[in-house]
This record gives C-alpha cells, sequence and structure tokens, in this order.
C-alpha cells in the first residue's frame, strides 16, 4: 500500500540540509527506519486508534467507483500547483519591507528580531491556512476510490490528528533558531547593509525548505492516487 509522507522530525533532507549549511542544526546520520522513528511519538492509546484503521474494513461507501475519476485526479493536481505557487510567490515576497538595525545605534538584538520572527510566523500560518484544506480536498478524493486509497485516506487522517500539534511545536522552534543566526550575523558584521540582504535570503531558503516538507503529505496522497490509476 502506498504511504502518506507525514514527518515526525527534522528529518527531511532539503530542510535539515538548509538548517545544517548555516551552522544552525547538526547534520543527521541516517538512522531509525521511519517506523521505529513513528513510534517514538505514538503512545499507547494513538497506537490502538491506528491499528483500527489499518484493521477496518474497506467496503466502497454508496456513490463510490473503483478508481479516481481522472477528472478528480487533474482538478487535485492543478489545486496543488495552484496552492504551491501562491506559497512559494509569497515567500519570494519577503525581501521585505522590514526594519534594518539602524548602523551604529544601542538597541536590543530581540526587539530588532522581532519584525523577522513576525513575519516568519505569518508565513507558517499562510502554510497552514491553505495547506490544511488542500490535505483535505486530497483525502476525500481517495476516499471515492479504491479500497487501498480509501485506506491511505483513513490512515493519513488518523496520523495527522495524532502528529499536527507535535509536529507544529517543532516547526515553531525555526524562528528561534534563526534569531541565532540573526544575532551572530548582526554581531559580527556591520553594516546592517552588508548582512540583512544575506539574511533575508536565507530565512527565504528556509521557509521554502519548511513548505517543502509541509506539502510532502499532500504530494505523497496525489502520488499514490496517479499510481492506483496508472496500475489499473
Amino acid at each position: 500500500m502506498p504511504r502518506a509522507l507525514t514527518r515526525t522530525s527534522f528529518h527531511s533532507a532539503s530542510l535539515v540540509r538548509v538548517l545544517a549549511d548555516l551552522s544552525l542544526l547538526d547534520a543527521v546520520e541516517p538512522g531509525p527506519a521511519f517506523a521505529e522513528k513513528l513510534g517514538l511519538w505514538v503512545d499507547f492509546t494513538d497506537a490502538i486508534a491506528l491499528s483500527a484503521v489499518h484493521s477496518a474494513g474497506t467496503a466502497s461507501p454508496p456513490g463510490t467507483r473503483g478508481e479516481v475519476a481522472a477528472g478528480a485526479r487533474m482538478d487535485l493536481g492543478k489545486a496543488f500547483a495552484s496552492v504551491q505557487a501562491g506559497l512559494v510567490n509569497s515567500i519570494g515576497r519577503a525581501q521585505l519591507e522590514l526594519p534594518a538595525p539602524e548602523a551604529d545605534a544601542p538597541s536590543d538584538p530581540a526587539l530588532d528580531y522581532e519584525p523577522y520572527r513576525r513575519h516568519y510566523l505569518a508565513q507558517q500560518r499562510e502554510f497552514e491556512l491553505k495547506l490544511r484544506p488542500l490535505r483535505t480536498r486530497a483525502r476525500e478524493v481517495l476516499g471515492r476510490s479504491s479500497a487501498r486509497l480509501r485506506k491511505l485516506a483513513a490512515l493519513d487522517a488518523a496520523l495527522d490528528d495524532i502528529l499536527f500539534e507535535r509536529e507544529g511545536k517543532l516547526l515553531l522552534k525555526l524562528p528561534s533558531l534563526l534569531e541565532k543566526r540573526f544575532k551572530q550575523l548582526r554581531k559580527t558584521q556591520q553594516p546592517a547593509n552588508d548582512w540583512l540582504p544575506g539574511f533575508c535570503q536565507e530565512m527565504q531558503t528556509v521557509l521554502r525548505a519548511e513548505l517543502d516538507l509541509r506539502m510532502q503529505p499532500v504530494l505523497g496522497l496525489i502520488e499514490a492516487c496517479d499510481q492506483d490509476s496508472t496500475n489499473g
């Protein structure tokens, strides 16, 4: 059965590589298998819920078809591309109307960084606002198709419920990691015009890597849908 690409840590090649390149995170060596890492986040009650979903029958609900209609697959792919493009463009507009720390002016580094923190958090809210409905829509499309895709949609919904809060807390650490980078550059490089544009580019790079991470579950559902159709 195809699996949704739900992540439980920063162990996404793109995001880890970006953070490691900025010296914000140690490089991660290949570690335990997906199931073992997932087990660190799933408690006994969650495991029972997942087992129940996995063991549930897959009888076709009224009005469902054996495969996803070509039009539904195409519409879902277009919706994915549109949301992705919109969010990437939103990140690209972030060469920012944010205040630069004034040269030679005494100030609090934490206060100087605050506009950037707010900006990053606003981007994260935008990701969430656009991607959760898209993921729900993908599950609905799969739920009207073959038995294995219906089960995949149910498992994705269960994993989303279990991991959503924990993954959200993990991703909320990213603005604080970038704050370390901001303070380091501010301390070691003057004036701000010399380093601030580069920092803004780095922030955009981290945002794009986070977006890639967040889009992977939806992409996994869409790819499973396409694979199911191809295999007939």
